[in-house]
């Protein structure tokens, strides 16, 4: 078998990982006509800061894999959504 070495992963393919993660959230949360404040709240969160961070990037933000199996849920969408 041919592995590729993770040595030769950089950092700027995470980052565009967790970017094109947040496109997604971002897509499919204004899909559900949901605003970022409105699924902060449905998360628990006292304001928007950690979802319009997260849909962005902004300051190394990005949504984990608990909080993508809560958008799920809320949202009634298979987490596999957000990852495509």
């Amino acid at each position: 078998m041919n592995f590729n070495n993770i040595e030769d992963l950089d950092d700027n393919y995470i980052k565009n990982f967790y970017k094109s993660i947040g496109k997604n959230v971002s897509r499919i949360r204004k899909k559900h006509k949901l605003s970022q404040l409105e699924l902060s709240l449905l998360l628990g969160h006292k304001s928007s800061s950690q979802v319009s961070g997260s849909e962005i990037c902004y300051k190394n933000y990005h949504f984990n894999i608990e909080q993508l199996a809560k958008i799920a849920y809320i949202l009634n969408e298979d987490i596999s959504e957000f990852i495509k």
